[in-house]
């Protein structure tokens, strides 16, 4: 797996870093992000039907909007990877 580090939050204290990576082999983006309290992971699953609840092998992070710039970079790297 090729994971290509795109950035890290702009606001990051250097401890709590939200990050962006992209697997271009893989074609699939990880972010890291903090964890939703029990509320929020509440909220997110009772949104919509189908949804359900989150698995064990899964999980919900959140990311601040000021890292849009960088989700979009990692989407572009693996829109590229899919393209060769």
């Amino acid at each position: 797996m090729a994971v290509e580090f795109i950035g890290i939050d702009p606001d990051t204290d250097r401890d709590h870093c939200p990050t962006v990576w992209a697997d271009a082999d893989a074609c699939e983006i990880l972010l890291q992000g903090w964890k939703p309290n029990a509320e929020t992971q509440a909220q997110c699953e009772g949104s919509s039907p189908a949804n359900g609840s989150v698995p064990d092998s899964e999980a919900i992070v959140r990311i601040p909007a000021r890292m849009i710039p960088l989700i979009r970079e990692a989407c572009d790297a693996v829109e590229r990877a899919q393209l060769r």
